[in-house]
């Protein structure tokens, strides 16, 4: 119990500074370390997550680190999701459950390797352009446009014709990303921040501390919204409460220094981090079900 508090201390900080990534860790620690069944333990996480979350994400706003519509966007698109997950979860045999959460852990680490942070400059350079009026150039080939030329032709796209099929892509992705989450919150009891912060970089062009405060407030209203499907009698509130508190604490101190963490090596070493914590739950959860 000691233990599993205590590393609610580093959970905190992966959530606040990252935006994701605490509930990946919470789960694990609370079933292998805390003794909890997978359904009490993903049960628990949601508490822990969605408040932590919800704590750090009040430090974003302040700072104008929150897109509040791209929030509401992923909250009303993942509702359909979280109900699906709730239910199959409440279904499988724990094990199973715990055994399919390495899978999600190992492709958590996958995106943090490949989710390309720095790709945020790009959209902030096309906004800028949009903005003042100026054709946008785009090198491409004929190829990849079916027009006449050889390969590295230049075209000209209009700004509204840029900006309409920019924002089409844009929605697409929202809607589909936000499903995924609140799937994955309803079964596993994860925030799901891997997918949400990717999205926005990558779909709306946020800078990554944008991103991360606004996937945190989508994570806090996953969270509540997988827990009233459940119901509160699943969380065990006397592993939940002092779990949570420590991750508060964490969660805080992650969220005031995620401006100074260099984006790429931070990515890089808690995707080492969750492979490992996938190798050791994979094994655990395997080794219980042949017996």
């Amino acid at each position: 119990m000691f233990v599993a508090v205590g590393l609610g201390l580093l959970i905190g900080l992966a959530l606040g500074s990252l935006g994701g990534g605490g509930s990946i860790l919470a789960v694990p620690v609370l079933a292998h370390i805390a003794g909890q069944s997978a359904v009490a333990a993903t049960s628990t996480s949601l508490v822990a997550v969605g408040v932590a979350a919800a704590v750090a994400a009040v430090s974003h706003a302040r700072a104008d680190r929150v897109r509040w519509d791209a929030a509401a966007a992923f909250l009303i698109t993942g509702i359909a999701g979280t109900w699906a997950g709730s239910t199959i979860s409440g279904r499988l045999d724990g094990n199973v459950l715990l055994l399919a959460f390495s899978g999600l852990v190992l492709a958590a680490a996958y995106r943090m390797l490949t989710a390309c942070p720095t790709c945020t400059k790009v959209g902030e350079a096309g906004a800028v352009a949009s903005a003042s009026g100026s054709p946008v150039h785009v090198e491409t080939s004929a190829s990849m446009v079916g027009i006449e030329g050889g390969p590295g032709s230049t075209v000209v796209v209009a700004p509204s014709q840029t900006l309409a099929s920019g924002r089409l892509r844009a929605v697409s992705r929202v809607v589909a990303a936000g499903s995924v989450v609140g799937f994955l919150t309803g079964l596993f009891g994860v925030g799901g921040g891997f997918v949400i912060v990717p999205a926005l970089t990558l779909a709306l062009g946020l800078t990554l501390p944008v991103a991360i405060g606004t996937s945190l407030v989508v994570i806090a209203g996953n969270a509540a919204i997988a827990l009233g499907f459940r119901g509160v009698e699943s969380v065990d509130w006397g592993v939940a409460i002092p779990f949570t508190a420590t991750m508060l604490v964490g969660s805080t101190l992650g969220a005031a220094i995620a401006d100074r963490l260099p984006p790429t090596r931070s990515l890089q070493a808690f995707a080492a981090l969750l492979v490992a914590v996938a190798i050791g739950n994979g094994i655990a959860s395997a080794a219980a079900l042949l017996h």
